[in-house]
């Protein structure tokens, strides 16, 4: 195959910069416009613009907050009052609800929760045993003749 030009390092021989002139150019981050993320405020705002996700430079700039550690990270597995209350009826079907005094007894750690919020509607006398309540959730309870007990659980 014909090359259609000089190869650069032979001709060069001998000339001691190759072409890139009289001081340092074509060695370290000088021709690059610096090292790392130097610049990108300034000379390499436009790498910014098109690499950075929706032109906003999210991966250089900006807080983006940290992930917590999972020895003190709580995985919240929550359940409103409105499903609790057609849970319990599926529940008591299966006898995997005790009674107490014409009230039903839940206890949501046994079922796989951990926090009861306050979403829906219950019209059932429950005694729920949980670990951490929503004000509205205690209220809706109460209301229907129920009531919420707190457990204090190590999370881990």
């Amino acid at each position: 195959m014909v090359r259609r030009f000089k190869r650069a390092t032979k001709y060069r021989r001998g000339s001691r910069t190759h072409g890139w002139g009289r001081v340092g150019q074509h060695r370290k981050s000088g021709g690059s416009g610096g090292k790392g993320m130097v610049g990108f405020h300034k000379h390499k705002w436009s790498l910014v613009m098109k690499y950075g996700e929706s032109g906003t430079g999210w991966p250089f700039y900006g807080k983006h907050g940290f992930k917590q550690p999972p020895p003190i990270s709580i995985e919240w597995r929550p359940i409103n009052v409105g499903t609790l209350a057609e849970l319990v009826k599926e529940l008591k079907a299966e006898g995997k609800v005790k009674e107490e005094g014409g009230k039903y007894v839940i206890n949501l750690l046994e079922l796989g929760f951990n926090k009861l919020l306050g979403g829906g509607t219950i019209d059932l006398p429950v005694i729920v045993y949980t670990p951490i309540a929503s004000r509205t959730a205690v209220e809706k309870i109460e209301k229907a003749g129920g009531e919420v007990r707190i457990i204090h659980v190590i999370h881990r």
